[in-house]
């Protein structure tokens, strides 16, 4: 991360602009952000990781914004924006690029190191809060749906200190038993 330079953004909306040519080719070389109509956009993921790394000087109409009135302000549009930056954080300094999840739930796209604009990427990464439920039917139909696309899915565990652990999921059978149920429960 120290190789990336300082980048000057202005806040348009819910996304960060990068408007220098330089910066856009080098931000982009790196997997940041989309670019559009010959300006850079990033998530707010994306600005809230260069903000902490201080390699983002974000502003929004000549007013300097920082890492935590940035993160309040995204608080207040994505409850999940904290999971999301936590994890994209943890992964970037694992070095992966990492891209916004396309639908089944995912929060993100990971690309194999060194790979980045070579190959599709090869990880879908679903977020959870330590404590939080998920059902077991809406996972196993993502995981399905995953798998049949050649990915492969990981659940990212945020713990109450905000570490993050990673749990890959296969492909899992759940089979009613009903006459064993049925037996158990006869006296």
């Amino acid at each position: 991360m120290e190789d990336t330079p300082i980048v000057n953004g202005e806040l348009i909306s819910d996304q960060t602009c990068i408007s220098d040519k330089n910066m856009i080719h080098e931000l982009d070389l790196k997997g940041f952000g989309e670019i559009e109509k010959a300006k850079l956009f990033l998530k707010s993921f994306e600005s809230l990781y260069l903000l902490y790394t201080k390699r983002l000087i974000l502003k929004k109409n000549k007013k300097k914004i920082d890492f935590d009135f940035f993160m309040s302000l995204c608080q207040k549009t994505d409850s999940d924006i904290l999971t999301k930056f936590l994890i994209y954080r943890d992964l970037r300094n694992r070095g992966y690029v990492v891209k916004d999840g396309f639908g089944f739930g995912s929060d993100f796209r990971v690309y194999e190191r060194g790979h980045y604009g070579e190959k599709g990427a090869k990880f879908l990464i679903f977020g959870l809060n330590e404590g939080q439920q998920e059902k077991m039917g809406n996972l196993q139909k993502k995981v399905e749906e995953i798998t049949q696309m050649g990915k492969e899915p990981i659940i990212a565990v945020i713990e109450r200190r905000g570490e993050v652990i990673y749990y890959k999921i296969n492909k899992m059978n759940f089979y009613e038993n009903k006459s064993r149920l049925e037996e158990s429960f006869q006296l």
